[in-house]
């Protein structure tokens, strides 16, 4: 069964950067649909970034497009975030969850998910 494992995540001033890296084991990733997920304390689940298995990507929502990128390198099983211009609303757990092909990228569709890394934007 395919883990995830999230790593990356910490402590940054506003304006830094963060890059966050999901690690698969156990099975290939690479017929995955990968997303990244942020939830913060007392709100909803939301999508961050979904990358297809070819590469191609979907970013959202509004507040990050720009800021984040999305990247995955299936030779190493590992999808990245990189995140720039980071700003305290940007606070949150990231989560790092995968779909079969033909599934949504959200977090209804997504079935394998990580246990989550904090991050924190914070002067």
């Amino acid at each position: 069964q395919l883990q995830l494992v999230e790593s990356g995540g910490g402590l940054v001033q506003p304006g830094g950067s963060l890059r966050l890296s999901c690690a698969a084991s156990g099975y290939t990733m690479t017929y995955y649909v990968i997303g990244w997920f942020r939830q913060a304390p007392g709100k909803e689940r939301e999508g961050v970034s979904c990358i297809a298995s070819s590469g191609g990507y979907t970013n959202y929502p509004d507040s990050v497009r720009g800021r984040f990128t999305i990247s995955r390198d299936n030779a190493k099983n590992t999808v990245y975030l990189q995140m720039t211009s980071l700003r305290p609303d940007d606070t949150a757990t990231y989560y790092c969850a995968a779909a079969p092909l033909g599934n949504a990228c959200s977090p209804s569709g997504m079935t394998n998910w990580g246990k989550g890394t904090l991050v924190t934007i914070s002067s």
